[in-house]
């Protein structure tokens, strides 16, 4: 919308860039508005997160077209390293190679079609269980049982099928269309953003698995806007800006969009009932700094922004000198269509992924990564997943710290937007204009490329 337009929708109060601009270390003009091209399409069906028929449309059109997040680097460092990333009905094994390269290939035997991995694990060939067919890891085949019995077949006609990959950030990515583009285009200029906050320079300090009853658009938009703040997670409104947040898109760029959610100021809903203080007990109890009167001058930002500068260097060893106060505190997200978040700056060190189960439009598969930063010594290994079952919480995690109990309150949340969308009979969704932009945004990608 024209930028007068959107400035009229926000809340009263302080914008972020308010906020930044009076911190003792500005952020970078990088971290400035998108640009304000109108997202046009505040309406859309409830059929896109409950029809099977929609589903089976999405996968063809959008699974098997876009570059997706398939691992971490670092969960495969040795040759014969193997994990397996599913998307519907489909399968790509990503393994490492004697020659330390990173291949991928469909997880189908070429001779009956068998799955041929599960999980992840260390192999020195690929091998068919039903026959006995094996590979290297280069997707050549070594062992055709019984060669005699097939005639003119050679091996090169049961070599694996080969499936796009490349790698950004450490993070590992697939696309199973042999013609899509370079990874480098459909990420969309992302990489220059993460320029100060090097995501392979991370690393996994835990990821956690978890099946929710919903669809994995509405994981996906469930994290894309602080709307939900005040309803849902209340007790951060004394120190969390919900309603300051920025929300950037940008012309010509359909893939990638991002926000900006300052801390340390107290939410716009609260009106004028808080004082410093108050917001600084608030953070406290929230274990982001250490409760007590403020010097002269200091605000509450202030306090939290030093203590974390001294937790990463004490800790991890990480000079954040360079850095503005606000990539130290605030959250910085990025989206990634169709199905990838993650986390500039040091505030909320995460990544997430959400992806169809199986071919049920209301299940979903939910990840989140805690990917914290090390210096120039010794890496950390990375934890192992952890899958919770369908009574276990992302609380129980002690690695995530403060995060599991948030989280938490999303994933409960979700499989309940899912039963109010089945029990919806106005057949839509309506979206506000300023807040909600970035998944009208994430909707339109959507129906480009249903629409071929």
């Amino acid at each position: 919308m024209p930028d007068d337009n959107r400035r009229r929708a926000r809340c009263p109060g302080p914008s972020t860039a308010d906020i930044l601009a009076s911190d003792v270390h500005p952020a970078p003009a990088f971290m400035g508005e998108g640009d304000v091209s109108a997202i046009d399409g505040a309406e859309f069906g409830v059929e896109a997160y409950t029809d099977p028929a929609f589903h089976r449309r999405e996968v063809e059109t959008v699974w098997l077209r876009c570059w997706q997040v398939a691992c971490r680097e670092e969960e495969i460092p040795n040759p014969g390293d193997f994990t397996v990333y599913d998307i519907a009905d489909y399968s790509a094994i990503v393994i490492r190679g004697r020659d330390g390269t990173l291949r991928a290939f469909v997880n189908s035997c070429p001779h009956r079609g068998t799955r041929l991995c599960d999980g992840n694990g260390n192999t020195p060939r690929i091998r068919c269980a039903f026959h006995g067919l094996s590979w290297a890891a280069d997707g050549e085949l070594k062992q055709l049982t019984c060669d005699w019995d097939f005639g003119d077949a050679v091996p090169g006609a049961f070599a694996l099928t080969p499936v796009l990959l490349d790698v950004w950030g450490g993070f590992v990515f697939v696309n199973f269309d042999s013609k899509a583009g370079p990874l480098e285009d459909y990420l969309e200029g992302l990489p220059d953003h993460f320029t100060r906050w090097p995501m392979e320079k991370r690393f996994t300090a835990a990821h956690v698995v978890k099946q929710l009853d919903c669809n994995w658009k509405i994981t996906v938009e469930a994290f894309v806007e602080t709307f939900h703040v005040i309803g849902l997670h209340p007790e951060s409104l004394p120190f969390f800006g919900d309603v300051n947040s920025q929300y950037d898109v940008w012309s010509g760029k359909r893939h990638i969009s991002r926000m900006i959610n300052p801390s340390g100021v107290p939410s716009p809903h609260l009106g004028n009932k808080m004082t410093p203080e108050r917001t600084l007990a608030a953070a406290a109890k929230f274990g982001l700094c250490a409760d007590g009167p403020l010097s002269a001058g200091e605000t509450p930002r202030q306090r939290i922004v030093a203590r974390l500068r001294a937790l990463y260097g004490d800790n991890f060893e990480v000079d954040l000198s360079h850095l503005s106060d606000s990539e130290i505190l605030d959250v910085i997200q990025y989206s990634l269509f169709p199905n990838f978040i993650v986390f500039g700056g040091f505030g909320s060190p995460l990544a997430y992924r959400s992806r169809p189960d199986g071919n049920d439009p209301n299940k979903s598969i939910f990840e989140v990564w805690l990917l914290l930063p090390f210096g120039d010594g010794f890496r950390p290994p990375p934890e192992a997943t952890r899958v919770l079952g369908p009574n276990e919480h992302f609380a129980d995690v002690k690695e995530l710290s403060y995060y599991g109990p948030i989280i938490d309150q999303d994933a409960d949340m979700m499989p309940r937007v899912q039963q109010g969308l089945r029990a919806n009979r106005t057949g839509k969704i309506t979206l506000s204009a300023y807040q909600e932009m970035r998944i009208r945004h994430m909707h339109r990608t959507l129906s480009e490329y249903m629409a071929g």
